[in-house]
């Protein structure tokens, strides 16, 4: 149902409008479910979940979207110098309720504490990681968590959620080596949802939803992923 350009979704929704009819900016649709089937057809079709703890469920599918590709990375001299150096060690998926916990705790410069990451995101993406959907990239220093991001994987493109660090540049690092592992499998296309200067520093940039659409219909299969 389309009321006022937003769509309001049963509580049993299986698919989510196709995105040619999304006039809005931002927040497009609420209601839904946050089930495994009904995420994977969100992020397949470019929405996403954003919503606080006691709001509805809000679904989001901005004008724009803020994307890097493999090719477009920018790896800064002094990156380039910590890469070689042994101050981070890198892993992939060997602790993401830790590193959506980071996300969900590490206040940033300019937010008041306050966080998306509730009970019910995290439920959700747990349930994501044990299918082997939702992925986290972490970084160590000394052996503690020092940084990283967690987010979704269809076909050739990942959808990232949040990222976090404690140390500095512990999050670009993780950024960095993810996307080398990325495009080494086939990876094109990492969805970065909103504008940052930290992620434009890496390279990331805007593009249209319409040619943000037609890369997704062209880079998901409907059974595959790149690992």
């Amino acid at each position: 149902m389309l009321m006022e350009q937003l769509f309001f979704l049963p509580s049993d929704v299986k698919e989510f409008p196709p995105p040619h009819l999304v006039r809005r900016d931002l927040v497009v649709a609420f209601g839904g479910n946050m089930n495994p089937d009904t995420l994977i057809d969100a992020y397949r079709k470019g929405y996403f979940p954003w919503f606080n703890e006691h709001d509805p469920i809000m679904w989001c599918h901005p004008e724009e979207r803020f994307v890097l590709f493999p090719e477009q990375l920018h790896i800064s001299k002094s990156m380039k110098t910590l890469l070689n150096q042994n101050k981070f060690s890198f892993t992939i998926d060997k602790a993401f309720a830790e590193t959506m916990n980071g996300c969900k705790t590490t206040i940033r410069k300019g937010q008041s504490g306050e966080t998306w990451i509730h009970d019910r995101i995290e439920t959700a993406f747990q349930r994501l990681f044990k299918l082997g959907i939702a992925h986290s990239a972490e970084v160590w220093q000394d052996g503690k968590l020092a940084g990283g991001f967690y987010g979704v994987l269809l076909g050739k493109v990942f959808f990232g959620e949040s990222m976090f660090s404690t140390v500095s540049n512990a999050s670009k690092y993780a950024l960095i080596r993810f996307m080398h592992h990325f495009e080494k499998n086939g990876g094109r296309m990492i969805d970065c949802q909103m504008e940052t200067p930290h992620l434009r520093s890496l390279g990331a940039t805007l593009i249209s939803r319409k040619d943000f659409v037609l890369l997704l219909e062209k880079w998901i299969p409907q059974n595959e992923n790149i690992w």
